[in-house]
């Protein structure tokens, strides 16, 4: 097993690696709407956590020369499972100019998420 480090994406916020690769896979921890640059968490809009946190993958993805078309799985966690339709448009429109084979994907209604965050995504991607 090899841990993964990123100059882009958040930081992990506890004891965890952002990213381990096992053989051909790397399996992304959950990713929290951060914006790296300043810290800030977006919690007021749940299309704008969607599209930070696939950003992020997006730019983690990116430094180590992979695509979101190399993502296999998801797994969404959401406070606000009542908003689902806009999560989904969020995903929808970002890996539509990847690929036209989407992940498999899971998606679970949760009371609460680390810091408040209102939707949380982890990737388990093929390389």
């Amino acid at each position: 097993m090899e841990t993964l480090k990123f100059l882009t994406g958040p930081k992990a916020v506890g004891p965890y690696s952002s990213a381990v690769k096992s053989g051909n896979l790397i399996f992304f921890s959950g990713i929290l709407p951060i914006v790296p640059e300043t810290g800030e968490l977006i919690t007021d809009d749940i299309k704008k956590a969607t599209e930070q946190i696939l950003k992020n993958v997006e730019n983690m993805l990116s430094e180590i020369n992979l695509s979101p078309k190399n993502i296999v799985k998801t797994t969404i966690f959401t406070t606000k499972l009542e908003e689902f339709a806009q999560i989904n448009e969020c995903y929808e429109k970002f890996f539509s100019k990847f690929t036209n084979n989407y992940p498999a994907r899971s998606t679970v209604g949760v009371q609460s998420l680390p810091k408040g965050a209102t939707v949380e995504i982890e990737f388990i991607v093929e390389c």
